[in-house]
């Protein structure tokens, strides 16, 4: 027969149809594995039913698809096991069970196409990473599998995902943020690539300056206004935004406070003056707003000749069969009677039924937002076997019981006023004399400024934050743990850093870091890592003695401890004059240790490593505390992250001395450094290319001598 490598989910279905609609009404009776083989098909549309209904409007599209696909997957592959049970016992069934020839319905199964999107977002990911790409045919692909289609689309979904990036930091999910990172990135390439696409269409003779343009309409602004984030936006397009309840930042993704708009008067001159130079006529704002489509389109939604989906919405059960009951069919095995519910074998046979791809999963979405257009279906791309094992896959479906709804604490929800009475009230038992008023008020206020970026806007702004400083000197440790903790809780807001640090924090959070428990030394090092994000407070925090505290907990910590101090460091290092101060306090030995493998902080270490390596201490640090060998070390076996801070290292390392050159040479680095200028990431193929001719002109130099 001939074999359609596109073959979908649909055809599963014809094949299975038949077998269902037989053994409804049959007196067959196969065995408990196929049963078994049946309850998991059950299973499997029971996860899909659910998914489809858990889906909101403010869901993240990529993620709910790619959900979808994956449980689709399964479904395939558990349709492959039941045909391949029901061949097995096929000389028990009636002969109109067998027909087609079970042997063929198998070889059809195995030719439907699996993991589309899965594939292709996969495999751009890749190509990000690698600093090749993806194309911008890739990502408007990606775009029209997922149903993105317009900028707000896009935008919207940039804030769902930087919202569970947010929600898998806080978890120490760092797979799972990963991934997300990579998400976004995908996200905001697909707006600067529809960005270009409106640049083209503006028609002037000259390309207008990108701060002249509204991030959300992509248009010249001829009213611009700033919200609290500090983004200036088109007043009629940003209060559309805020209509459909979304109190973030389009651009930034920054949580929003409130909705005033204040008028950027320079942004506006600037662009009467630009527009008098380069005689551009500005477009009338309310015009756009209330076109068909007011917000620039990456994808064009598919015509009606195109269409190829059903015009009814997917559904995964007939509303008519809920609550029906049916005889059950018997199906016993090895004397035992077993039972299969006839309900079940006519929801298997109406699912089934439907093709369950990305482009219907687009259109399910769309029916539920009160759109009708689904998206014509995506071309499969063919991707060569081994480079789709390389593919760093879907974290767990685990993970992602809920397809990534945006939160409420970044809509308007009303509820900020009982939270505010509530930590007004916590605030007065913060300043409280008694301990067990101080210690309910923090536990309570670390609980609040856990998960809700709201609650820290409200705890913040009712001023909390200098009485749980003051409270970073209590003698009861579990009062001084807590108010550490709510402070960095807080500063994951980036307005809240610049309070917190000019509220006098930084010396007190030293204090913890030196005194404090376990718990209370780590979560300090992190929020003094988290603080030091504002370029000035690099300076402050430095001066102030955080180093040498931090450098011993680096080395006496335990691991969670030494991976904040790691990063506190490293983010410390950045600014020059710390560097020197790092190197001092015996960092580099304690790092060189945790470049063994068996620490669990390579990676880390590493980073810190090259960026101290830049100063001539450092370098001779390094070299003294034993640290060429270990970094050869990454360089082979290390990650691609690794590999590259690794070579930055040995590049400076070798530049600075012969003997650390030749030392690098014999512990066998260029092998490793040749596969890497192949292989590697853009920055390490550099790197090592460069150190490998360094190498080659050092050797040509000693034999001219």
């Amino acid at each position: 027969m001939g074999k359609n490598p596109l073959l979908t989910s649909l055809d599963i279905a014809k094949l299975l149809q038949p077998v269902l609609e037989n053994l409804v009404g049959s007196d067959a009776s196969p065995s408990e594995l196929l049963n078994n083989g049946f309850e998991e098909l059950s299973q499997y549309i029971d996860e899909l039913r659910e998914q489809f209904q858990s889906w909101e409007p403010l869901s993240s599209r990529i993620f709910y698809v790619l959900q979808i696909e994956s449980l689709a997957t399964k479904l395939r592959e558990s349709s492959l096991e039941v045909f391949q049970l029901l061949k097995h016992c096929e000389q028990h069934l009636p002969a109109d069970l067998v027909s087609p020839s079970f042997e063929d319905c198998i070889e059809l199964v195995k030719l439907v196409g699996r993991d589309e999107v899965s594939c292709t977002i996969d495999l751009a990911l890749i190509d990000q990473r690698e600093g090749n790409g993806p194309t911008s045919e890739v990502l408007v692909k990606i775009a029209e599998s997922v149903g993105l289609r317009s900028n707000q689309e896009i935008l919207i979904e940039g804030v769902v995902l930087a919202s569970l990036k947010e929600n898998a930091e806080l978890t120490e999910n760092n797979t799972e943020a990963e991934f997300i990172e990579g998400l976004i990135s995908l996200i905001t390439r697909m707006h600067d690539h529809l960005t270009n696409i409106k640049q083209s269409q503006l028609g002037c003779s000259v390309p207008v300056p990108p701060d002249f343009r509204c991030p959300l309409s992509l248009e010249l602004m001829t009213d611009p206004v700033i919200v609290t984030s500090g983004q200036t936006y088109e007043r009629a397009f940003i209060e559309k935004w805020f209509d459909m309840g979304l109190m973030v930042c389009p651009k930034t993704r920054q949580p929003l406070s409130q909705t005033s708009l204040t008028p950027n008067f320079i942004v506006k001159a600037f662009i009467s003056n630009w527009c008098e130079s380069n005689n551009v006529n500005l477009p009338d704002p309310l015009e756009l707003v209330q076109s068909s489509q007011p917000f620039p389109l990456l994808v064009e939604p598919a015509s009606d000749d195109d269409d190829e989906c059903d015009s009814q919405p997917l559904s995964l059960v007939d509303e008519s069969e809920r609550g029906s009951s049916s005889s059950p069919m018997k199906i016993g095995g090895n004397g035992r009677t077993e039972s299969l519910d006839a309900t079940k074998c006519k929801k298997l046979r109406q699912v089934l039924s439907r093709s369950v791809s990305a482009p219907e999963i687009v259109f399910e979405l769309d029916s539920k937002t009160e759109r009708n257009t689904p998206p014509p279906a995506p071309a499969v791309t063919s991707v060569s076997q081994a480079r789709v094992e390389t593919v760093r896959r879907l974290p767990s479906a685990r993970h992602f019981h809920h397809p990534g709804i945006i939160p409420a604490t970044i809509r308007e929800t009303g509820s900020s006023s009982s939270i505010e009475s509530e930590v007004k009230k916590l605030i007065e038992d913060l300043k409280s004399s008694s301990l067990e008023a101080q210690g309910e008020a923090t536990a309570r206020i670390r609980i609040l400024s856990r998960n809700s970026t709201d609650n820290r806007i409200v705890i913040a702004r009712c001023g909390a934050i200098d009485s749980l400083v003051n409270l970073l000197y209590s003698t009861d440790e579990r009062i001084q743990a807590d108010a550490v903790t709510c402070l960095l809780n807080l500063s994951i807001n980036d307005n809240n850093k610049s309070v917190i640090a000019d509220s006098g924090a930084i010396e007190p959070l030293i204090h913890v870091l030196r005194t404090g428990n376990l718990e209370a030394k780590e979560n300090s090092a992190a929020t003094l890592f988290s603080l030091s994000v504002i370029e000035e407070n690099k300076t402050k925090i430095g001066e102030a003695g955080a180093i040498e505290p931090l450098v011993e907990l680096l080395g006496n910590g335990s691991l969670r401890g030494k991976k904040d101090a790691a990063t506190a460091l490293f983010n410390l290092s950045i600014h020059h004059e710390n560097k020197a101060k790092v190197i001092e306090a015996g960092a580099v030995r304690y790092l060189v240790e945790l470049m063994d493998p068996a620490a669990g902080m390579v990676e880390k270490a590493v980073v810190v490593l090259a960026n101290l390596a830049t100063v001539k201490e450092g370098k001779v640090a390094i070299g003294e505390e034993g640290g060429i060998p270990v970094l050869v070390e990454v360089v082979e076996l290390g990650s691609a992250r690794g590999k590259e801070n690794a070579t930055a290292a040995l590049l400076q390392l070798s530049m600075h001395s012969q003997r650390f050159c030749n030392s690098i040479i014999r512990e066998g680095a260029i092998p490793p450094l040749v596969a890497l200028t192949k292989s590697g990431t853009a920055r390490a193929k550099e790197k090592a290319h460069n150190l490998l001719k360094y190498f080659k002109s050092q050797k040509q130099g000693q034999r001219r001598g």
